[in-house]
């Protein structure tokens, strides 16, 4: 029974937001009345701790909002001054076609945004851009929230290992007495899992851009054809080896500090040089049909950039991108020069501690968020473009009016977050009872036992469905499922690669996480329409965690294994390819 509640709020959210298709500005305030009533009355959590974890969700929801005004605030920018002209016609210039644009932008700059910063910004950034190109805004999301799988945990310069790991296993007499028979300590010992985190997301990974275009011709097509996208077939398979082979060995040899941006920075150079010699790209180009037979579903509030491919722009294409540029660059350096990073990190920091007398602390880093470096960015563009008054001004108002329309769902989405996980009974009180998240991962290992691994990447999904954030699904399950591995029989290295299914989940989990659909579908005026979005990343989000376990119990158990590794992508893939219709 207490299982079964813990997972009531899940089921809400699921039930209003994608079965009902409720906006999150009704399904989260429900969600998150039902997790206060829970959190008070079953899991006896004191009335201080649901308020303290309430504050930090709407702190937490604030710094957010700043994130995504200060995106939307850097594409309206490149509106007003024009340049959006040359940014749209630069990549219509490496290919006409919409599946080869959505692998660079998406798949590619995505990945190298979320390896350098994480936290979401891939949808702040990646979302617009492919606005700005004339995809649906509904594709956009689409596409951004389903790259947000293979480059996660090496996101932010590898925080969800490096913190989110390392915070779950550290300071466990149990886990420093199974790996000293090794000989390691935990920074060896987590380099073990980065190895292994690495190999697992490279083999699922690869098909990733094969997916995405395979989605885009199916929800997004006129045609409705799941197999119109598997026709990028042989140039998605090597946009996914460009990206995973480097990222791979730089987890292996170097640590988790890097895979992502190395991968997306050598993937970027090999597949824009391949698209531009037509390398393996599709015979027949594919687009989107003329935006007024597009269903209104997919259309969002931002008013369409309506370029003319024959416009001659006012810029050229690396004048036009150079603020991005910007953006890659200050964030890459803020984030791997470590003076840069710790002088921005503990400057102009705002912090609320112990809120409310708990252990709840809040700290809001202004200079170190993504918005600053995107708030500065468009700022800069005033100079960069020489826009004038009226135009600066209107993309200022159109970006607040955006961002205040994202407010609602945020401001109960992540507080109703904070008081799932920071729910149960105080450490002093007679009977003690879990935190909701770790009273649900209890009684998945109860029921599951030795098939454990299947199973492992859907706890870390859940946590980062929960959390909106794989670092934190880390931290909240690590020792967990380092614990479950060992009651099933498994020694200390073998038990590395359940943690290493954890971190995998944990950042597919991204996919369907509320809180990233709802600031993504913000950035791109999408507000409203989240549970139509979850219904399309979820089936991404399955194929992901589904083959991560696969490949778990072939690695730990058996290579027999291995076999349904191999036969799952082609009955997904066979499935998708058997669906079609005029309504996605």
């Amino acid at each position: 029974m207490l299982t079964f509640l813990a997972l009531l709020p899940i089921l809400i959210v699921f039930v209003l937001l994608v079965l009902m298709r409720l906006p999150a500005k009704v399904a989260m305030p429900v969600a998150y009345v039902a997790t206060t009533l829970l959190s008070l009355f079953v899991w006896q959590t004191s009335g201080s701790q649901v308020a303290a974890a309430t504050v930090h969700g709407v702190l937490t929801a604030v710094n957010v909002l700043f994130i995504v005004f200060a995106a939307i605030l850097l594409l309206n920018t490149l509106k007003e001054s024009g340049a959006i002209v040359a940014v749209r016609q630069g990549f219509m210039g490496i290919s006409p076609d919409r599946r080869v644009q959505m692998i660079i932008v998406a798949w590619l700059f995505g990945s190298l945004i979320e390896g350098s910063t994480g936290w979401g910004t891939p949808s702040a950034v990646g979302a617009p851009l492919l606005l700005a190109l004339g995809f649906p805004a509904m594709a956009c999301v689409m596409a951004i929230l389903i790259i947000q799988s293979t480059p996660v945990s090496y996101g932010a310069v590898g925080t969800p290992i490096l913190i989110g790991v390392n915070s779950g296993l550290e300071n466990k007499e149990d886990v420093a007495s199974a790996i000293a028979q090794y000989g390691l300590d935990l920074p060896q010992y987590l380099l073990v899992i980065t190895e292994r985190v690495g190999f697992i997301h490279a083999t699922v990974g690869v098909l990733i851009p094969l997916i995405l275009c395979a989605f885009l011709t199916r929800f997004f097509g006129e045609k409705r054809s799941f197999t119109e996208g598997l026709k990028a077939a042989p140039f998605a398979i090597f946009a996914g080896l460009a990206f995973t082979v480097p990222y791979y060995l730089t987890a292996r040899f170097v640590g988790p500090e890097l895979p992502s941006l190395l991968g997306a920075v050598v993937g970027l150079a090999i597949v824009i040089t391949a698209a531009k010699y037509n390398f393996l790209t599709p015979k027949e180009t594919f687009d989107f049909a003329p935006r007024d037979r597009w269903e209104e579903d997919w259309k969002g509030t931002l008013a369409p950039t309506n370029v003319d491919t024959n416009e001659k722009a006012k810029y050229s294409v690396l004048h036009a991108f150079s603020p991005y540029l910007l953006v890659i660059g200050i964030l890459v350096a803020t984030r791997t020069i470590k003076p840069l990073k710790d002088w921005l990190s503990n400057n102009a920091v705002i912090t609320f501690s112990e809120i409310f007398g708990t252990s709840i602390t809040n700290k809001t880093q202004l200079l170190y968020s993504p918005g600053t470096v995107l708030l500065l960015v468009s700022i800069l563009c005033i100079f960069i473009f020489g826009m004038k008054g009226d135009t600066v001004k209107k993309s200022w108002k159109d970006s607040g009016i955006t961002m205040l329309a994202a407010a609602p769902a945020l401001l109960f989405s992540i507080p109703m977050v904070q008081v799932f996980i920071n729910s149960g009974t105080s450490p002093d009180a007679a009977v003690q009872i879990l935190a909701m998240p770790k009273v649900l991962a209890a009684g998945a290992a109860n029921a599951f036992g030795d098939v454990w691994p299947v199973f492992a990447p859907w706890i870390g999904a859940l946590g980062a469905f929960i959390a909106g954030s794989n670092t934190v699904s880390n931290m909240m399950f690590s020792h967990f499922q380092w614990s479950t591995a060992t009651q099933i029989g498994l020694d200390g290295m073998m038990a590395s690669n359940v943690v290493a299914l954890q971190a995998v989940g944990g950042a597919a989990g991204n996919m369907i996480s509320v809180h990233n659909v709802v600031a993504a579908c913000a950035v791109v005026g999408m507000v409203n329409r989240e549970g139509l979005i979850i219904r399309k990343t979820l089936i991404a989000m399955t194929y992901y965690a589904i083959q991560a376990g696969l490949i778990g119990l072939a690695v730990i158990f058996s290579p027999t294994w291995w076999i349904g590794a191999i036969v799952w992508p082609l009955v997904f893939f066979g499935v998708m390819s058997m669906t079609g219709g005029k309504k996605a």
